[in-house]
């Protein structure tokens, strides 16, 4: 599961069309070097790669800054598939940064299916937390290496922690927020990346 390509195609899913700079913009509006691990050069490279992929096209370009032109991107037929697949994976995923990433998204998916995601991973967290929980029963107390009873609470505590937050995701779900916007589907995405780009050509 790659984070930074799940960013960089949500966040050109999200903008409509968009150049390297814009993605990097964005991503440090939301402040994802506090919940992920991308660096703006990996935007970049990530960027080019899903170019060569045949998942981004270019769409226009605009001057730079520093003189050199701006490449515009949207997202493919190959490139929404890619997204909800890399959003999907990202909301069954145990490891923090990327589920970060899925959260971040979560508005991208239809509510039911965000649903049966999200109640599926707290189900899987705690299945994991209860294993975990009969393993420490049964560890040793001494304090020797490796320390299995401590670093055993410590995955515990953590499992128990993702799962309780999850299940209030699932909860704030189900109470119809706000922020659960029906998604754009992948024919209004792709209308709207014509219209951005006529509109580029225009200017």
């Amino acid at each position: 599961m790659s984070v930074v390509r799940l960013l960089v195609l949500g966040t050109i899913r999200h903008l409509g069309t968009a150049h390297g700079y814009a993605v990097r913009q964005q991503l440090e509006d939301w402040r994802v070097e506090t919940w992920t691990t991308v660096r703006s050069g990996s935007v970049y490279h990530a960027i080019g790669q899903l170019q060569k992929e045949g998942k981004l096209r270019a769409v226009g370009s605009e001057a730079g800054a520093r003189g050199a032109d701006r490449v515009a991107f949207s997202l493919t037929r190959n490139g929404e598939t890619e997204f909800f697949s890399l959003l999907e994976d990202a909301l069954g995923s145990f490891e923090l940064t990327h589920l970060s990433a899925g959260v971040a998204f979560l508005s991208q998916l239809p509510v039911e299916r965000s649903q049966a995601l999200l109640s599926e991973l707290r189900d899987k967290l705690r299945a994991n937390r209860d294993f975990l929980s009969r393993l420490a029963a049964e560890a040793p107390k001494d304090g020797a290496v490796p320390n299995t009873g401590d670093l055993l609470d410590l995955w515990i505590n953590y499992l128990d922690a993702i799962a309780n937050s999850v299940e209030r995701l699932v909860q704030t779900l189900s109470s119809g927020p706000a922020t659960a916007a029906e998604p754009r589907s992948q024919k209004e995405s792709q209308k709207a990346n014509q219209s951005s780009s006529r509109g580029r050509q225009k200017r």
